[in-house]
């Protein structure tokens, strides 16, 4: 696991000029490799600085994702972030991975992962999460009860296969993919991911080819996304402890005001108040109504503010709302 989150920040790291020129959903914002890269770069430095003597994979999986989430960056930052915390909760405990487990981690965290959206959209990578997960299940379901490394090595080699067939879907789920000729950033950047992990479980090295005839994502393309109109809003991030009725509360008026609403329970459960510890992210065309609303119900922690575009002259505003809000500029 350890070895896993390493080898995709060095990939993810080394794709990310690629993955945020095709990133047109859902803001042409050019930023899902920036995002994904330093979402998974926090998870990694997490466990380079664990106790090594720990080896419960729950455990390991669950550290890394709770410091993942506390700093994710974007939609897609935000939504791994999820799933890799959801991924642990069936690990707990369990000292090694198996094609059973690995096909009941992919389940959970794809299922968590498309709630903690307000509003789920297909052709994005919660198809790409989908369709490894759906994999895992069928390959496991043919060898029911077999813990064996090859069993392991097959389920992996057939959930990547389908998220690989998931992202070249994504183009024709999405009309603005369509119009583009690119398929979804996001979704490739999960299935690098997921070819990490096939790679260290199984000591090969990355599938070269893997990426090689999607749609956009060749070297010489352009950054289609830099040819797209200038989206003036803000995203909106932060911690916050509250009841289920506030959270649910605080999802409903999220919705109305913006878009692109992710709510997801941080880690330790109950906080001994009625209170739980959530992260927020929400897109929103000015700042102050989202944060004078999150403030209204609890008192925020690490509020970031960044303007979804940073080539007009609304970022200036953007941030200065962001101070005037207590934010702080990301």
């Amino acid at each position: 696991m350890r070895r896993w989150l390493n080898k995709a920040e060095t990939a993810l790291g080394n794709h990310s000029d690629r993955l945020n020129a095709i990133n047109i959903f859902p803001v042409a914002d050019g930023d899902t490799g920036t995002n994904l890269y330093l979402t998974v770069r926090a998870a990694s430095d997490a466990l380079e600085a664990m106790d090594p003597g720990v080896t419960d994979v729950g455990a390991v999986l669950a550290h890394a994702g709770q410091a993942a989430l506390e700093k994710a960056r974007g939609n897609s930052g935000t939504l791994f972030s999820v799933f890799l915390c959801a991924a642990a909760e069936p690990l707990a405990g369990q000292q090694r991975l198996s094609s059973a487990l690995l096909a009941t981690a992919l389940h959970r965290a794809q299922i968590r992962a498309w709630t903690a959206l307000s509003d789920p959209v297909p052709g994005t990578m919660l198809s790409v999460m989908e369709a490894a997960s759906l994999a895992a299940a069928e390959i496991d379901a043919l060898h029911p009860g077999d813990d064996s490394n090859h069993a392991l090595g097959v389920t992996l080699d057939a959930a990547v296969a389908a998220a690989l067939a998931a992202v070249v879907s994504t183009e024709e789920q999405l009309d603005a993919l369509q119009d583009a000729h690119v398929v979804d950033a996001g979704g490739v950047g999960l299935l690098l991911i997921l070819d990490c992990l096939r790679s260290v479980v199984l000591g090969e090295e990355l599938q070269s080819s893997l990426l090689d005839d999607l749609h956009g994502y060749s070297v010489q393309d352009p950054h289609i996304h830099a040819s797209m109109p200038v989206d003036d809003g803000v995203e909106v991030m932060c911690t916050i402890n509250l009841s289920p009725l506030d959270a649910a509360t605080l999802r409903q008026h999220l919705d109305e005001l913006g878009e692109s609403v992710i709510m997801s329970q941080l880690g330790g459960g109950e906080a001994g108040d009625g209170t739980y510890r959530w992260r927020v992210h929400v897109h929103v065309p000015t700042p102050g109504p989202a944060v004078e609303l999150i403030r209204s119900l609890g008192i925020p922690t690490d509020i970031s503010i960044s303007a979804l575009s940073d080539t007009s002259s609304h970022r200036d505003q953007a941030l200065q709302e962001a101070v005037d809000s207590g934010g702080h500029e990301r």
